[in-house]
């Protein structure tokens, strides 16, 4: 039986004395590339999400030195490639239309390029998802490079994050209580530093998602952006790529079932953000593991909230770092009996080998098992007529109050109409009322905008109401709080319940029972749904045509039906 190892993938565009890797060579070589850059050594694709309108990885440039360093130390050849930028505080209507584009990019570029294994370079909220399922559906080796949070925002000697002060301070001058000076000041008092939100918001929550899933190296998660140990773990995220590569370690192998069941109940133990939901559902299939909203309220029950953050909590991300960060978060999972201590990780080490002597170095910040922030820090999965495929809610943001509720629909047809009717004063709303917006789904916005955490009314505000039950097919931002329930599927654009309900309508919440009814009689949502004619969004282009027609319900994780899941990169066929 033959030992010959098989070729790299890069050899296929540079090896041999041919015309085709001659030329290949050449074109390489006009970059001022020495004759030993081709000699066999591992190409690793440096895949940069590098953009000035992307606020949140605009310190990049310096970061891919870093990694190219280290790649250069291990002996590959490090070659950078820029990829779709998806931006969550500049792209309008929503940075979730685009993030299937960007995962497109990244899979395509890996397709065809001569391309070893990969360093993804994600920090913005999209921009790591998009990542990660474009290189999965590649299956190459594979490791993630965070580009760290913010420093903490500071306001008038104290604490304020990113994201989360901006539905404080605008409710609070909805009120009367802080006025435009405030205001003015916290707008650069939040972002002091590069780096993406420093609150558990999306971003914090998908970087903490990628070190449980152990696609990056231990402490990936929270160092933060300006910290010399960000540019540290770079360079060594650097040579072990090239390793990866000499011991073909793939994504597939990280990214198991067992990875994935780690990931969610981390991201209980976090008090992580509900868009996780949608990104890890989509990040499996591509990889070929089924994962439902049942894995996740399952996987969820019974994880305390430890994590004492923002917007759930009190402090931000550079606090959770100093604290020991999420290894300490992954150790008490361990020791509590809930995690897969054997999960391989991009280290070659197990998940438990890299997080079992994990010292929290501050009890306030990550809490103790048996005092924890909330007793459930995991995504409840709410089901019922008004969401027959499902909802979600996050109960360690929410008002304890209000997970068992009654109360009177006030529907928004569309963001537009709750914009134009919120604050009127004649509005038809108590602090008991249900708010109600839909056509804000994947299809019906499109892309799923983070509006679902509706601003209160001004009137209820100045009474000194400060929750109400919001229910939406749309998202919120991960920076969000409230009683919010979001992703219910299948949307109102798809002739889902929620296009049913009426003002007056009655809802019943329960969270414990995981219930979400309208309480209308079917022959009377039978009468409704046929005179039902659900109106999709004009497309004002050739992407949003493929996306509006093409993707996926909340449920099923807004991918594209298009996309086959994963296939095996295959040799190049000859260009010459």
């Amino acid at each position: 039986m033959s030992t010959a190892k098989k070729p790299r993938r890069s050899a296929y565009w540079y090896g041999g004395r041919g015309k085709s890797a001659w030329m290949h060579r050449s074109w390489m070589k006009n970059q001022g590339m020495p004759e030993d850059s081709f000699d066999g050594r591992p190409v690793i694709g440096i895949c940069n999400t590098w953009s000035e309108l992307t606020p949140c990885n605009a310190h990049f440039r310096d970061l891919a030195e870093r990694i190219k360093r280290g790649v250069l130390e291990a002996g590959g050849l490090p070659l950078e490639f820029p990829v779709l930028s998806v931006s969550e505080s500049q792209f309008r209507p929503t940075a979730m239309l685009f993030r299937n584009l960007a995962a497109m990019d990244v899979e395509e570029t890996i397709r065809a390029a001569p391309l070893d294994g990969v360093v993804l370079m994600a920090g913005c909220d999209k921009t790591t998802p998009s990542l990660m399922m474009g290189a999965a559906s590649c299956d190459l080796p594979t490791i993630v490079v965070s580009g760290g949070p913010m420093l903490n925002g500071r306001l008038r000697g104290k604490q304020i994050g990113s994201g989360t002060a901006v539905w404080q301070l605008f409710e609070d001058r909805k009120a009367g209580r802080v006025d435009d000076d405030l205001l003015d000041e916290a707008e650069q008092a939040q972002s002091r530093s590069p780096g993406f939100c420093m609150t558990m918001g999306t971003a914090s929550t998908m970087a903490s998602m990628v070190e449980a899933l152990g696609a990056a190296l231990p402490e990936n998660a929270a160092i933060p952006a300006v910290d010399s140990r960000r540019n540290r773990i770079a360079q060594l995220s650097g040579r072990r790529i090239v390793e990866m590569v000499e011991q073909d370690l793939r994504l597939s192998q990280i990214l198991t079932r067992d990875a994935f069941e780690n990931a969610i109940r981390a991201n209980g133990a976090i008090g992580g953000s509900t868009n996780a939901v949608i990104h890890l559902i989509a990040l499996a299939r591509r990889i070929g593991v089924d994962l439902t909203l049942e894995d996740w309220d399952r996987l969820g029950r019974g994880i305390p909230a430890l994590v004492d953050l923002m917007p759930s909590g009190r402090f931000l991300m550079e606090d959770f770092y100093y604290a020991g960060g999420l290894p300490v978060v992954l150790r008490a999972l361990g020791e509590a009996g809930h995690l897969h201590k054997d999960a391989l990780t991009v280290n070659g080490k197990t998940l438990w080998d890299n997080v079992r002597e994990a010292e929290n170095y501050n009890p306030e910040v990550i809490r103790p098992w048996d005092a924890p922030l909330a007793a459930q820090g995991g995504i409840a999965v709410l089901r019922g007529n008004l969401a027959p495929r499902g909802a979600v809610i996050k109960p360690s943001a929410a008002s304890p109050e209000l997970f068992a509720h009654r109360g009177r629909a006030v529907v928004f047809d569309t963001i537009e109409d709750y914009h134009a009717r919120i604050d009127d004063p004649a509005l038809e709303i108590d602090a008991s009322s249900a708010m109600v917006l839909r056509n804000c789904g994947p299809r019906g916005y499109p892309g799923m905008a983070e509006v679902g955490n509706m601003a209160l009314p001004r009137k209820l505000v100045e009474q000194g109401v400060r929750d109400m039950v919001r229910i939406s097919d749309a998202r919120m931002s991960g920076t969000a709080y409230g009683t919010v329930i979001l992703h219910a599927a299948p949307e109102a654009a798809e002739g889902g319940p929620l296009a049913l309900v009426r003002d007056g309508d009655m809802i019943e919440l329960d969270v414990e029972a995981r219930s979400l009814t309208l309480e209308v009689d079917a022959a009377e949502l039978d009468r409704r749904r046929a005179e039902l004619t659900p109106v999709l969004p004009k497309a004002s282009s050739a992407w949003r045509r493929l996306y509006i027609d093409h993707v996926t319900q909340a449920d099923e994780g807004c991918d594209l039906d298009l996309h086959p899941g994963p296939q095996p990169l295959e040799n190049p066929r000859p260009s010459h």
